[in-house]
């Protein structure tokens, strides 16, 4: 069984999808672990407990600094047998330690189409407002590794929706999740627990071609 580990901040609209697309069995011979979640009272928190999987609170704000944080995030961890660590809305940086510990396993899914619209400061309905301030016709999700910078790693999969005339953050924001975010990560999961993603360099290559 390939295990993963979510990290959560918010609503928990993509870890949906991965519970949903497991209990399809979309996600074959894949299980959540444990869901952590970077502070208290999320609708991510909620979403775990309903579908029965342990659900940790590891609170930014109780930790002076990033390395306390990364040992309490590691601690967490230490005894779950993690194969893939997902970021699904989660919005703290994890520093270079954590990173160095889960190398090239862990994945995040960011709102726009990197490297539009990504980095320190864009997250949530951010990226969606900058993108219609830009004025771009095209918009999307991408999956990535995670490096120690933001939205930096390797990209693994990218999604294109349509940016339609009269569309506010919320709306797009919503499209984007629906149409590209809760499509392109359960696909990413799937494609790296049956080990069909190399990297290389900056690069990443889908052996046997990507899931259409």
């Amino acid at each position: 069984m390939f295990r993963l580990a979510v990290f959560v901040s918010g609503g928990g609209t993509n870890l949906q999808a991965l519970i949903d697309r497991i209990a399809d069995n979309s996600l074959r011979d894949i299980e959540i672990c444990c869901v952590i979640a970077s502070k208290y009272h999320t609708g991510a928190q909620q979403r775990a407990e309903k579908a029965g999987i342990d659900c940790m609170v590891v609170n930014r704000k109780d930790f002076n600094s990033q390395e306390a944080y990364d040992e309490a995030l590691l601690t967490s961890l230490a005894d779950k047998n993690i194969d893939l660590i997902v970021l699904a809305g989660f919005m703290s940086l994890l520093g270079s330690r954590f990173v160095r510990m889960y190398e090239n396993k862990i994945i995040n899914i960011h709102p726009s189409l990197i490297p539009a619209f990504c980095g320190h400061g864009l997250y949530g309905i951010r990226p969606h407002r900058a993108a219609l301030e830009y004025g771009v016709k095209v918009s999307g999700a991408t999956v990535h590794y995670v490096d120690e910078e933001y939205d930096t790693g390797p990209i693994i999969l990218q999604k294109a929706v349509e940016v339609k005339s009269g569309d506010t953050p919320e709306t797009l924001q919503l499209r984007i999740m629906q149409e590209a975010e809760q499509i392109i990560l359960p696909q990413a999961v799937a494609l790296i627990a049956a080990g069909r993603v190399r990297i290389s360099g900056r690069q990443t290559y889908i052996i046997g071609g990507e899931i259409k």
